[in-house]
């Protein structure tokens, strides 16, 4: 298993308002220099909460089976789990992650996330090989 060597390199509080915030992950995601970005809260069911809609207008291509991940492991904690409306998705060679709000709540997803966060970092950089190590066992006859 590979570590995940981060930096973090920005960050920034904004109101809960869509186009603010899909300004702010278009403009990083567009830099070219950040492989992932976290956002944390706005992802209930409160008429404020626009992260995942602001994701989603923002993404070019939905990674589903992150925040599946994330929901699934948060029902064995708790059953407000399903109330999630996370996104992650991926703009050009960055993935986005939405994260709950809560301090621990985003601390336990993050967690989910971290083993396959390097291997999916490496096949957007286009690492040499990192696509083999995904590859499906098919025995032909």
């Amino acid at each position: 298993k590979r570590a995940l060597h981060a930096e973090v390199i920005a960050t920034q509080i904004l109101p809960d308002d869509r186009q603010k915030i899909a300004a702010q992950l278009r403009a990083w995601a567009d830099s070219d220099t950040l492989d992932l970005i976290l956002v944390t809260g706005g992802t209930g069911f409160s008429p404020t909460d626009v992260t995942p809609e602001a994701t989603r207008d923002v993404i070019e291509k939905e990674a589903p089976g992150l925040a599946e991940a994330m929901r699934a492991a948060s029902l064995q904690i708790t059953p407000h789990a399903m109330l999630s409306r996370a996104v992650c998705g991926i703009r050009g060679l960055t993935l986005i992650v939405n994260l709950p709000g809560s301090p621990r709540g985003a601390q336990e997803n993050l967690r989910v996330l971290l083993p396959a966060l390097p291997h999916a970092i490496a096949l957007l950089r286009g690492t040499p090989g990192s696509e083999l190590e995904h590859a499906p066992h098919v025995h032909t006859v």
